[in-house]
């Protein structure tokens, strides 16, 4: 017991064994990482900042090194002379440091710029390569946070350890070369506050890493609820959610103000503990130099030049003793970015993957078995979509259908099983190639906040005018587009807010007629149109289908009578499948379906 008791105080008196110096959860790695993906680029930007640092340094001691003949030349020897060569000195000294501050703050804030807008570019670049699974699991806000925060507190280390080398150390080296100059022993005494700031410097950072972490949290909370409420603001004033939404948001706030509150009493008491012990240590050299002065007879100026230089090292001092604290503030930060960068897909492409070659674009899915979680949404499901034709897919809600049209796409890749178009297998291709030859709409159609033009030719940005005009028409969307304020220029909002849920659905198939390709994927392509508009884009999709591999999604079976396949899914597998005709005298789950959506017996079976 007595040696490990031993053991402990020895470590806690022992420098090298001092937390500040120890990588317990890879401060130091982060930080190499962040400065070599960095700094290499700007390298010599940085070295010019360096220079004009120095220079700050240099003026800021010799500011404290005239002191000595100010008080010397002036004060006691009354040289006339020395005073105009002093205040010419000052005012060089000055302006030099202005000018020198000027162009350090200048540089380092546009190199700081470029460093946030490269890591926003590659955080984005990083973030679109990402498989479905991962924007399943992630949140709109947390991303915001990675994203943002991420790189805007990356710029923040940098600033901290490049400011910290190249103005305060450097600032600090010049100001204790004054003291040491100036009296050695004086030098000593008032650097003996150094292990007892070190020691109270690394307790305190223990605990705001662990309260910046908690506030990370607490940001991601306030943009979730801020999200929904926007988004869903039509069903929290139907159903008068206000309320809730308003305790939610003060929750999250109260806990952002709490954990801000906690870090920044964690940070103030770096000043208390530098104020306390720089007072000590400037106590002791008051008390040691006006001895020497008074009783041994030492230059009074020396002593008040060391003065000077110890004052003003007090700034960077203070600065240096909080820079670990701070640092473990914005790493937060910079860990969750890196979380983003690093992360693989689940989703990989093989490399150097052939681009597909679509003839005529058969289907082939085999034994696929898929999970999003626990439960199973495909169960060992297979079936063929013949070459330019049409295959409806049908069934309750939950019974796979979409998740079919995901796994084509790949977006997510089955568990077992495998999908083909033309025998060329989906994962054997390149995913950029398979997708070309797709053209999806979905029930949900989403639009950019870009022009209604450049909306249907998100697909192909190389389409001429009459192109999109013409895909406009075919999809019934020409007229009130040109009924529009700007015609084909008007915005369409965020997610298309400025139009209805029906010229949404249009403008997503002239999108689609547009991209021309030859497999069509149909989600409910017209469940948002009345009764006009849809018989009218029921028309347009069949000359767009014809000749391709069309699946259609449909709900409301009097839109895929004519289909020339109906599978019937139940529970992730097909357990019906045929024509209308022969699936409706099979008298199973369709013929059921069909009776319970149309008027009479005789109406279904047509």
């Amino acid at each position: 017991m007595l040696c490990k008791f031993l053991e402990r105080r020895l470590t806690v008196l022992n420098p090298a064994k001092w937390e500040i110096w120890q990588d317990p959860d890879g401060t130091v790695q982060v930080i190499k990482r962040l400065l070599s993906e960095n700094l290499r680029a700007y390298i010599p930007r940085y070295m010019v900042a360096f220079v004009f640092m120095g220079m700050v340094a240099a003026t800021t001691a010799a500011s404290a090194w005239i002191m000595k003949d100010v008080i010397n030349e002036v004060f006691i020897n009354r040289d006339k002379m020395m005073i105009y060569v002093i205040a010419g000195a000052v005012i060089c000294i000055f302006t030099l440091k202005g000018a020198s501050t000027y162009g350090q703050m200048v540089i380092l804030s546009r190199v700081g710029n470029a460093i946030v807008a490269d890591l926003q570019n590659r955080l984005f670049h990083r973030l679109t390569k990402q498989d479905q699974a991962y924007f399943d699991r992630m949140s709109l806000p947390e991303l915001g946070i990675r994203v943002n925060t991420g790189a805007g507190s990356a710029r923040s280390v940098i600033d901290m350890i490049v400011l910290s080398l190249g103005r305060d150390v450097l600032t600090l080296i010049g100001l204790v070369g004054v003291m040491i100059v100036q009296d050695p022993l004086m030098s000593l005494l008032a650097l003996v506050i150094m292990p007892p700031i070190v020691v109270g410097v690394s307790f305190l950072v223990k605990r705001v890493k662990t309260y910046a972490k908690r506030q990370v949290v607490s940001n991601a909370k306030i943009g979730s609820t801020l999200q929904e409420t926007v988004l869903g603001i039509r069903i929290v004033k139907a159903f008068r959610v206000e309320p809730t939404m308003q305790q939610r948001m003060a929750t999250s706030v109260a806990e952002v103000e709490r954990q801000s509150n906690k870090i920044a009493s964690l940070t103030a008491r770096t000043s208390p503990l530098m104020e306390s012990l720089g007072g000590f240590a400037i106590a002791l050299v008051i008390f040691y130099g006006g001895y020497s002065v008074v009783e041994l007879g030492k230059d009074p100026g020396a002593f008040f030049a060391f003065i000077t230089a110890l004052l003003l090292a007090y700034d960077p001092a203070r600065r240096l003793a909080r820079l670990n604290v701070n640092l473990s503030k914005s790493l937060v930060g910079v860990r969750l970015m890196y979380e983003l960068i690093d992360e693989q897909p689940d989703l990989e492409q093989i490399e150097d993957a052939p681009d597909i070659k679509v003839g005529r674009g058969q289907i082939e899915v085999q034994d696929v078995k898929f999970s999003y979680g626990e439960g199973a949404a495909l169960n060992g499901l297979t079936f063929t979509a013949e070459g330019g034709k049409t295959t409806a897919l049908v069934g309750a809600s939950g019974a796979g259908k979409s998740t079919v049209f995901a796994l084509i796409e790949r977006f997510y890749d089955p568990q077992e099983g495998n999908i083909s178009v033309d025998g060329q297998s989906i994962k054997s291709v390149a995913m950029g190639s398979l997708r070309r030859n797709i053209a999806y709409v979905s029930q949900d159609s989403y639009l950019f906040n870009i022009s209604i033009r450049d909306n249907i030719a998100i697909g192909r940005p190389d389409a001429s005018q009459e192109e999109i005009e013409a895909a406009a028409r075919a999809a019934n969307a020409h007229d009130f587009v040109m009924e529009m304020p700007e015609g084909y220029n008007t915005l369409a909002g965020d997610g298309g807010g400025r139009l209805s849920g029906g010229q949404r659905q249009r403008i997503a198939i002239a999108r689609a007629m547009l991209l021309d390709a030859p497999i069509l994927l149909l989600d409910e392509a017209t469940s948002a149109l009345d009764a006009e508009s849809e018989a009218k884009i029921q028309a347009a999709l069949e000359t767009l289908m014809e000749g391709r591999t069309t699946l259609v999604i449909a709900h409301r079976l009097s839109t895929v009578r004519h289909a020339h396949q109906i599978l019937v899914m139940d529970r992730g597998r097909v357990v019906e499948s045929g024509t209308h005709d022969e699936l409706f005298e099979h008298d199973g789950i369709y013929r059921r379906l069909c009776e319970l959506q149309f008027q009479s017996r005789n109406e279904a079976a047509e």
